[in-house]
């Protein structure tokens, strides 16, 4: 396999997070409250990680973190109290110091309720400046689906 090939595979793997609708995620009508849905697409970029034996923690104590720089987020249809849904995410951009997400919430049908655009920066967290992506997380990209 080629390198250009390899990244394609990187970029076109979807990782899947199932989310359970609570009564607290909901507004007074039972309808999922908007800034619920940047809370499942953060716990869905996290469980990314751990797939790949990642903890948000170990990276801290590096001095590592990943920090939203951009997010464009499209409310399609809202999510209603105890729906199971699942969030797909899946990577369209991979640099060296950022990662651009696609994420989905979407129901058992696969109707899309909620999608963003995200895009997260590697920082040094003592100093809040770019730095590279760890290889060693760049590398398990291409086999979390």
């Amino acid at each position: 396999m080629s390198a250009g090939s390899e990244v394609t595979k990187q970029l076109q793997a979807t990782f899947k997070w199932p989310i359970t609708i609570y009564y607290e995620d909901t507004d007074a009508g039972g309808v999922v409250y908007h800034s619920n849905y940047l809370k499942f697409f953060e716990r869905a970029r996290t469980e990314v990680l751990r797939a790949q034996g990642v903890s948000q923690s170990t990276l801290l104590d590096q001095e590592i973190g990943f920090v939203v720089r951009h997010m464009d987020i499209d409310y399609i249809q809202g999510a209603k109290l105890d729906e199971n849904l699942e969030v797909l995410t899946s990577i369209v951009n991979l640099r060296s110091a950022s990662i651009v997400f696609c994420q989905e919430l979407v129901n058992l049908d696969g109707r899309i309720l909620c999608k963003a655009t995200v895009k997260v920066a590697c920082v040094n967290i003592q100093h809040m400046k770019p730095q590279a992506i760890p290889s060693s997380i760049k590398s398990g990209f291409s086999s979390v689906s």
